[in-house]
């Protein structure tokens, strides 16, 4: 009797599992309400109206992609959040088919990658090929390059510096001072300048390889991305299993609460 009397009644909504449901989800859909509004901003600072023919180009906008991955976060948590609040099975439903079905995207494109790796590069490659070649059309586009080969790959290029001769302003037959150089982000820094040098990459492609390997990063961001992706492979592996881990843990805590509602309203019909 003493232990029947402490036993949970399991037509009983757990209050553990709605709160902890409702605050996991709130925490993403403020993540997301936020990359949403960047994205926004960002797209409306750069005329809005002007960039609606570049929706088949998301990859390549940076402010498009979070606009769409925000907006995607931002609607998964929402419904993950007020179905717990309000205790609403079909937008725990939602919510829990929506975390399956870009779970098993992320397996199927992990499967993808792991069975087709040529087929990736060269897509992955084609792909870098336009972001190169849009470098100057796109502010946000044009940092995201810069900030990867000057700050995290130490790269220039695709698969070498050569690859800026894409660009119409890189390009050696281009009238621009620009011409046959690459960015300044390719540039290796010097730790003796008290001013960063915008010009740097001037010319640089005009000369031997070898005088330049002291001055500009050779390397593709593939090849530099490769090493990498083997040099931090545990943490890179734990932060995808970790994602894994929080989406199935999403559903099986929001199944477990339909479960406890539809319990419960069971119980109540008896009544």
């Amino acid at each position: 009797m003493a232990n029947h009397r402490f036993r949970r009644d399991r037509s009983e909504v757990s209050s553990v599992i709605k709160y902890l449901v409702f605050f996991f989800n709130i925490i993403f859909w403020i993540l997301g309400g936020l990359m949403l509004a960047i994205g926004l901003w960002a797209w409306v600072e750069k005329d809005m109206f002007t960039n609606i023919n570049k929706l088949s180009q998301i990859p390549l906008d940076p402010a498009l992609f979070l606009i769409l991955v925000g907006g995607l976060i931002f609607v998964i948590g929402f419904t993950g959040c007020i179905g717990a609040l309000r205790e609403n099975t079909f937008l725990l439903m939602i919510y829990c088919v929506s975390v399956g079905i870009i779970f098993f995207c992320e397996m199927a494109v992990g499967i993808i990658v792991f069975m087709y790796k040529d087929w990736v590069r060269e897509t992955v490659k084609e792909q870098l090929k336009s972001m190169i070649v849009q470098y100057r059309d796109d502010p946000d586009l044009q940092n995201l390059i810069d900030w990867v080969q000057e700050d995290w790959l130490k790269c220039c290029g695709v698969e070498g510096y050569d690859d800026w001769n894409w660009n119409v302003y890189f390009n050696c037959s281009s009238p621009s001072r620009e011409a046959c150089g690459v960015p300044f982000s390719c540039c290796k820094p010097n730790n003796n300048e008290a001013i960063k040098n915008w010009q740097c990459g001037y010319d640089t492609r005009k000369v031997d390889s070898k005088d330049i390997s002291d001055q500009i990063y050779t390397t593709g961001c593939i090849d530099s991305g490769e090493v990498w992706v083997n040099h931090n492979l545990l943490p890179v592996a734990g932060v995808f299993i970790g994602l894994a881990l929080v989406q199935i843990l999403g559903i099986c805590f929001a199944q477990n609460l339909r479960s406890d509602i539809f319990a419960q309203k069971a119980r109540w019909e008896e009544l």
